[in-house]
């Protein structure tokens, strides 16, 4: 018999969404609304300060936890923001991509056979990651009721047993664009406390919020001592998608083994990069009111249009810039997905894609050029209205 590819690698489920754009890539005339991206290029200030640091040289290894610059803006940044203090050399690493940043926190918390729980719709990466760390992923569906949604700690609670490690949820949230308030963030804490879990926070979408300047943070709750972890990335806020560069915020002894693993994963995120991180951080307030502004006018009028239509159910998002609409008798949201990319050259991501909970839904990512909007959603409303 040949040799084979690991049977972990095997278990790890494709893409959906990916198994989608990649047919979408070979056809003309897209509206390409199936990514977690927006259309707008990186800022010309942050491409200025990587071709300057270019020219001064970053183009060497650095610290295993990324530049001391680096983790030195993203402390104060942090301190502006919520109000707390991490030092920057033992509760901060940088990494090579928020999802990066995920990946390396899972490595060092869960062992072969290990459960975690997942708050789904969920970005689905979190689940496969566990998967490849021979773990299992407990996906607990958030409630939707009253046109939002909720958390449900009964299911929580009932889902816990002796092998689980952690509890894994995103705020705000992709794909549903929820927003965890004060108030779930102190229950989902005390929750870890009590069932001694570790408590990964994805933070990634927390500048894209309209109702004001920063998501609630986890971190405004939880003492140095909590087993506490906060995922966050360049990528969305500053439109850096393509750049590769994020950071974790972490109870010291995990940033110690984050880091070391690092050597053995990436060596290092790339220097220059992580100077024009740096610019981001500094810099990118006047950027990110210009884009929520786009983004909530940009939100509207997709809710506007999916409102209008009969059978379809959107939850008005609170961050991110995703819709999550429910489609009345839609039973298998690929097959729903793929026809109306084929047939009218939309698209979405289906909501199967991101795990328990999702099914019946698409997702639609309105970062993109009103035009591309307006046409993508005019399409789509002929598509649905032929289909009833």
């Amino acid at each position: 018999m040949p040799a084979s590819v690991a049977a972990s690698a095997l278990a790890v489920p494709d893409s959906r969404v990916r198994e989608l754009a990649e047919i979408a890539m070979g056809m003309d005339g897209v509206f390409k609304l199936y990514f977690g991206e927006s259309d707008l290029p990186t800022p010309g200030f942050i491409k200025c300060a990587a071709e300057e640091a270019l020219a001064q040289g970053y183009t060497y290894y650095t610290e295993n936890a990324g530049l001391p610059s680096l983790r030195e803006a993203i402390a104060t940044y942090c301190a502006r923001l919520h109000g707390v203090q991490l030092d920057p050399g033992s509760e901060i690493a940088v990494t090579a991509s928020g999802v990066q940043a995920l990946s390396i926190s899972l490595r060092c918390l869960v062992n072969p056979g290990d459960e975690a729980l997942v708050l789904t719709p969920a970005w689905p990466n979190g689940s496969a990651i566990l998967s490849m760390s021979h773990a299992i992923a407990k996906q607990i569906p958030q409630p939707f009721c009253n046109n939002s949604y909720g958390i449900d700690f009964d299911g929580l609670e009932a889902a816990v047993t002796p092998r689980t490690r952690l509890l894994l949820y995103t705020s705000p949230s992709n794909p549903l664009g929820w927003v965890a308030r004060p108030n779930d963030q102190a229950r989902l804490l005390d929750f870890a406390r009590r069932r001694n879990l570790w408590l990964i926070a994805d933070e990634v979408y927390e500048r894209l919020y309209y109702e004001g300047t920063v998501a609630p943070s986890i971190l405004r709750w939880c003492s140095r001592e909590d087993a506490v972890v906060v995922i966050q990335s360049f990528s969305k806020a500053w439109c850096m998608t393509g750049w590769r560069l994020g950071w974790l915020a972490a109870r010291r002894d995990l940033i110690a083994r984050a880091t070391r693993l690092n050597e053995f994963m990436i060596s290092c995120p790339v220097a220059f990069v992580q100077k024009a991180g740096e610019a981001a951080l500094k810099r990118g307030e006047e950027t990110l009111r210009e884009m929520n502004g786009r983004l909530r006018e940009n939100r509207d009028l997709c809710l506007a249009t999916l409102n209008s239509l009969p059978g379809i159910s959107t939850p008005v998002p609170e961050g991110a810039f995703y819709l999550f609409p429910q489609l009345e008798g839609v039973e298998d949201s690929f097959a729903f997905a793929k026809r109306l990319l084929l047939e009218t050259k939309v698209g979405v991501a289906p909501g199967v894609a991101f795990g328990a909970g999702g099914e019946g839904s698409i997702r639609l990512c309105y970062a993109a050029h009103r035009d591309t909007l307006e046409g993508a959603l005019a399409r789509l409303s002929r598509f649905w209205n032929g289909c009833r």
